[in-house]
């Protein structure tokens, strides 16, 4: 039985956490409002459902869903630049 005299043990030191950006920021709010928009105008069909005005000839609840695949479109575009520089930003700034 060797009785070795023990090092002492350093004392621990509260490691610093890094601060990260908040996870709500007001362009993620405006990524969600963008993917949000589409579903929303869509199932509240009580607001479409009607045939005036007719646009063309056709009537409004057609030509007013077919409206909205093109807006969906851009809105989803937008919310993907949108988020790809938020992303960017959060990871340093880092170009294409």
């Amino acid at each position: 039985m060797s009785a070795e005299p023990e090092a002492p043990e350093a004392p621990e030191v509260p490691e610093v956490p890094e601060a990260k950006p908040p996870v709500i920021t007001p362009v993620r709010v405006i990524v969600a409002l963008c993917l949000f928009a589409p579903f929303v105008s869509m199932l509240w069909v009580s607001s479409y459902a009607k045939t005036e005005p007719a646009f063309i000839g056709i009537p409004f609840f057609y030509w007013y869903q077919m409206l909205w695949v093109v807006i969906s479109t851009a809105l989803t575009m937008i919310a993907y630049q949108l988020w790809q520089r938020d992303q960017r930003a959060r990871k340093g700034g880092a170009s294409k």
